[in-house]
């Protein structure tokens, strides 16, 4: 996983590949003295596999004819971004990663290692001894505790997962050098560019079309990651069935591009976001009443779905916290020779992860 490398910063510049459920974002940073400049940033959908069945040679096998479509959405990505792009940045997330903390007894650095295994084997919701697994140590500060524990942030991600990811991008003419969890690149890319003035606690919420992930830095110092299921995707199918509509239709109202009235579907929109929204707010509960946490005062939303219309407006009038459309590239300027204003503007939010996958530097 290269915890470790994940925390350290170099000079090389990497190719940040945000490999998503409907489309495959890219973003390449040059940090100077002055901060971050975007030098290459882009997006390619991910057609449906249906749409591209015929053009595929009518492959039978679902993951496989899934996969060729990746690759072509990759390749897309990749000729509108960065041709000479060779090293990339890959980001995990879902059911198959885990980030927890911990807190043991002090201990030696021998004894370690083992401590972590064991506690992987204990919290983490598959099979450890085909994980890969990593973690990293937690100053105590000047706190009671300080010399009496051990503290840290373990990672955890299946090898299958891994293995997958890496041989995809493999297949598309790149190398994936690092793997980071894509909660913890997006919370890297906020610290990255907030005001260092900002004390309160703050979430990321990073919505797509088949996951959703709420990031939290607190002033305890330890990231807090969920990655949920319900997400864009099925937000739009439910409207499309309470609507009797296509779901392409729902899309196309519902896109910020959109000339429809916002309130359009505005009903059928909060309806299919309740389980949405009652998942974010357990989350929030729960992230409060831990040790040492204060409850989330701003929620930056962010993620291809975040554009939705309406959708920002209504988390924002039923979560128990400001919810906040975030685009990264507002406090990233654009390489004036590359033209990128356009898409950094209207599809900053969609291109977070890949930003924060970007800030990481071997």
């Amino acid at each position: 996983m290269g915890w470790k490398q994940m925390l350290s910063f170099g000079k090389r510049e990497l190719l940040g590949l945000d490999i998503g459920s409907s489309a495959v974002k890219a973003v390449r940073l040059r940090k100077d003295g002055a901060g971050y400049t975007v030098t290459a940033a882009g997006i390619a959908e991910i057609a449906p596999a249906t749409a591209s069945c015929e053009a595929d040679g009518g492959i039978e096998d679902n993951n496989h004819r899934r996969i060729i479509i990746i690759k072509k959405a990759i390749r897309e990505c990749l000729a509108s971004t960065d041709r000479k792009a060779k090293l990339a940045v890959c980001g995990l997330s879902g059911p198959e990663v885990a980030v927890r903390d911990f807190e043991f007894p002090l201990l030696s650095t021998s004894e370690i290692d083992g401590a972590v295994s064991f506690e992987v084997s204990q919290v983490c919701p598959f099979n450890a001894a085909e994980s890969a697994v990593d973690y990293h140590l937690i100053p105590n500060g000047d706190d009671k505790t300080r010399g009496i524990k051990t503290r840290g942030i373990l990672v955890a991600a299946t090898n299958a997962l891994i293995k997958s990811k890496e041989k995809l991008v493999k297949e598309s003419a790149l190398k994936c050098v690092l793997m980071d969890v894509e909660g913890l690149a997006l919370l890297n890319c906020f610290k990255g560019l907030a005001d260092e003035s900002q004390e309160s606690t703050t979430a990321i919420l990073n919505v797509g079309g088949s996951g959703i992930t709420v990031a939290i830095m607190g002033g305890n110092g330890r990231p807090f990651i969920r990655d949920m299921t319900f997400a864009g995707d099925d937000i739009i199918e439910q409207i499309a069935a309470d609507k009797v509509m296509s779901t392409e239709d729902v899309k196309e109202i519902l896109s910020a591009d959109s000339t429809a009235p916002k309130t359009e579907l505005h009903d059928s929109l909060e309806k299919a976001c309740l389980k949405l929204i009652v998942n974010v707010s357990e989350t929030l509960r729960y992230y409060a009443a831990q040790k040492q946490s204060t409850p989330v005062e701003k929620i930056f939303v962010c993620g291809g779905f975040a554009l939705t219309k309406g959708f920002v407006e209504l988390l924002n009038s039923r979560l128990g916290a400001e919810a906040l459309l975030w685009n990264p590239f507002e406090k990233i300027p654009c390489d004036a020779a590359q033209q990128l204003g356009d898409i950094c503007d209207k599809r900053g939010p969609a291109l977070a992860v890949a930003a924060g996958l970007a800030m990481r530097t071997i």
